[in-house]
């Protein structure tokens, strides 16, 4: 072959074009080789998710508050606010522990208790107990035994607890009205658990305060006999909550379309201080023959987060039905998680069943809805201080963890940008997260996006 040599004498002599010509095409088959590898990396990981039972799902959207976190950390501004997350901090921005909390996991470790299952209801002196404490000593349906109460994993779990009996049970309509706008993980909860969406006004963006004709306008036009959610005390997100004499109104009305009534209560003696003025509308509505079903939960008013304590009620008609209702709550939770978390119930019933701890529970439950209330009024302040000529009342006039300030998403995004002050787009701030500290800054923050 031309170029590849020839034999002389038994030896090979090579061409001197033979070798630059063997290198090229080497380095021609190298890069070919290069250029081909991520074209086929591609296409066997596009044959493998071909091939995986999983290939058609897709990446689900990021939660919105998980991402006010993480942007937050990624921040090193030594001035920046977290206003995203719903729990408590004390005045130097810290996770806080209740003083009763520690002395009845000291009581418990000194008995040295049993980690044994809980039944299937849960714990008996923590269920009896949240009880009591939603509907009131003196409650009639509480004395006569024609509630039913089970522990549930929570705020959350107890929720779903409720949607899945309703989903089983209530045979009249499977439409659950939540208030506009509502706890994003309600919309989940009931959808998830097979039930339809529907909404009534409540907030009205315009004054940062409740639309009550709105409400009342929607609630007296939903079908008869359908569910509607219903939050205890301080709204989340927006903090409004109705008067007494608006919530006399809507129990008329909600008593007047025969409508079941779901509460949502997160918050009983966090929002006020008060745990019977938090409880009033639930008390209410079952004083006026409305029989309600109730979620609690203990994350925010005991500091219980991690521990998950809740429960789920539902009031009957007589005891009798009660122990039927019972029974089939007990059916769905078995498949669901078993038993119950052992520790957080066993914690709250102490802290309940004590009368020394719970006296102290009151009144540090009442420091932390105080704390919250003064920040709220600290912040107004600071605002009239930095000369903003805007109505700031609402901020006081709402309630709980939450406060709807009104900023705009744009505004939101200049105090990110610009302040290093994260919270989510619709301007929702925890007003847990503000301290003497901070307060100030905050004010002029938003001075600065507002002016």
């Amino acid at each position: 072959m031309r170029g590849a040599g020839r034999e002389t004498g038994g030896r090979r002599v090579r061409c001197p074009l033979a070798s630059p010509l063997a290198a090229a095409a080497m380095a021609l088959l190298h890069t070919r080789r290069l250029l081909a590898a991520p074209r086929l990396a591609a296409a066997a990981a596009a044959a493998a998710r071909a091939s995986s039972w999983w290939s058609h799902v897709e990446m689900g959207p990021p939660d919105p508050i998980l991402g006010v976190t993480e942007a937050f950390k990624r921040d090193t501004n030594s001035k920046k606010m977290n206003l995203g997350v719903g729990a408590y901090r004390d005045d130097n921005g810290k996770p806080y522990v209740l003083n009763c909390v520690r002395k009845a996991e000291a009581m418990m470790a000194s008995k040295k208790m049993d980690k044994e299952y809980l039944p299937i209801g849960g714990l008996a002196d923590f269920t009896r107990a949240s009880a009591e404490l939603a509907l009131g000593e003196n409650s009639e349906a509480f004395k006569s035994g024609r509630y039913v109460t089970v522990q549930g994993i929570s705020g959350t779990g107890s929720l779903r607890i409720g949607a899945n009996f309703l989903q089983r049970f209530f045979k009249a309509s499977c439409d659950v009205y939540l208030p506009k706008p509502s706890w994003g993980n309600h919309t989940p909860i009931f959808r998830d658990a097979g039930l339809q969406l529907q909404a009534y006004r409540y907030y009205d963006p315009k004054t940062c305060s409740l639309d009550f004709s709105g409400a009342m306008d929607d609630i007296s036009k939903i079908p008869e006999k359908s569910i509607i959610l219903l939050h205890a005390c301080a709204h989340n997100p927006t903090g409004v909550d109705p008067r007494q004499e608006q919530w006399k109104e809507l129990a008329a009305v909600v008593k007047k379309r025969n409508l079941l009534v779901y509460f949502d209560m997160a918050y009983q003696g966090f929002a006020s201080g008060d745990i019977n003025r938090d409880a009033w509308a639930v008390r209410y509505f079952i004083e006026q023959g409305i029989n309600i079903i109730l979620a609690q939960s203990y994350a925010k008013n005991m500091g219980l987060y991690g521990e998950r304590a809740g429960a789920f009620t539902v009031i009957c008609s007589d005891a009798e039905e009660a122990k039927r209702v019972e029974s089939q709550l007990k059916i769905l939770i078995r498949p669901m998680y078993s038993n119950p978390p052992l520790n957080g119930a066993r914690i709250a019933s102490i802290i309940l069943n004590t009368p020394d701890l719970r006296k102290e529970w009151l009144v540090e439950v009442k420091g932390m809805a105080d704390r919250i209330i003064s920040m709220r009024t600290q912040l107004v302040s600071n605002l009239k201080k930095e000369g903003s000529s805007h109505n700031w009342q609402h901020i006081t006039d709402q309630i709980g963890m939450f406060c709807f300030t009104g900023l705009k998403p744009e505004q939101v995004e200049r105090l990110i940008k610009e302040f290093s002050i994260y919270m989510t787009k619709d301007g929702r701030i925890s007003v847990a997260g503000v301290t003497s500290g901070n307060v100030g800054y905050l004010a002029h923050a938003i001075h600065q996006v507002t002016k």
